[in-house]
């Protein structure tokens, strides 16, 4: 073979297969700028940060060790939080459920769909916090306003997902229920029902676990539950009750947590 000759055509491949994309790194770069930009025009500056850490190590101490003397409130405000999310999982999830069925494109015409699903993106377009802040300014501050709230997101969160599940089932179960001359609900109960049963069980038990921890950030913006007490606590300067708090809400998640995974193994 001659020294001159060209490469060969496995080496041209491999050349073209490992051929540098100039117009993502160029992207890459260009994101990498913008992100030190923004952070700079946010104030992420290292003086900054350094004295943060400090005054976090002094947040800490006084944090330590947790005061459990006021449990009465504690307990209070923990009962009221597992109140509102139960009472809004509940609620949530039964005016879900038809919204999830006629959201379904697999089962319902687009005249029904689409408003169903607009309805969907209406619930799931703001943070429980900003609809908890409109119902306080609606019927004042209180438990009520907690739970209307952690209903609108439930709807959004489980009619969602469930309208999802629905169009992911196969339709011979459903065609061969409608074979029958089974009606419009008995095809639901035997056709569908079967088929999404294990996922609804998931969503219910995770939308669950999820109102636990939103109850809590709720209630700082006068939704009522554990979370108030925690706002209440910080205005104070009470840190010492405020870790206690914490400890008591991580508890609460973490149960939550094993309940909600028993209760997925039983019906799954």
């Amino acid at each position: 073979m001659s020294a001159t000759a060209g490469p060969t055509p496995a080496a041209a491949s491999r050349g073209a297969a490992f051929r540098p994309n100039w117009t993502a790194r160029i992207g890459w770069v260009l994101l990498a700028v913008y992100a030190l930009y923004a952070a700079s025009q946010l104030g992420f500056v290292p003086e900054r940060l350094a004295s943060g850490l400090g005054h976090g190590r002094q947040f800490l101490a006084r944090m330590f060790p947790p005061n459990f003397s006021r449990w009465e409130l504690i307990q209070s405000g923990i009962v009221e939080s597992l109140q509102i999310a139960v009472i809004a999982t509940v609620i949530g999830i039964a005016v879900a459920l038809p919204i999830g069925f006629l959201a379904a494109r697999n089962l319902m015409p687009p005249w029904v769909t689409w408003p169903m699903r607009a309805l969907i993106a209406l619930c799931r377009s703001f943070h429980p916090i900003i609809v908890a802040i409109l119902f306080v300014k609606a019927i004042g501050f209180g438990a009520l306003a907690g739970v209307m709230a952690l209903i609108v997101a439930s709807v959004g969160f489980i009619a969602k997902l469930f309208a999802e599940a629905i169009e992911e089932i196969s339709l011979k179960q459903v065609e061969a229920v409608r074979a029958t001359g089974a009606g419009f609900l008995s095809t639901l109960i035997m056709g569908v029902q079967p088929q999404v049963l294990p996922r609804f069980i998931g969503f219910a038990t995770y939308q669950l676990d999820s109102n636990l921890r939103n109850s809590t950030m709720v209630g700082i913006v006068g939704g009522g539950g554990i979370g108030a007490t925690l706002f209440t606590a910080y205005q104070r300067f009470d840190y010492d009750v405020v870790l206690a708090i914490l400890i008591v809400i991580v508890t609460l998640i973490m149960v939550a947590e094993i309940v909600s995974g028993w209760a997925r193994k039983v019906f799954q």
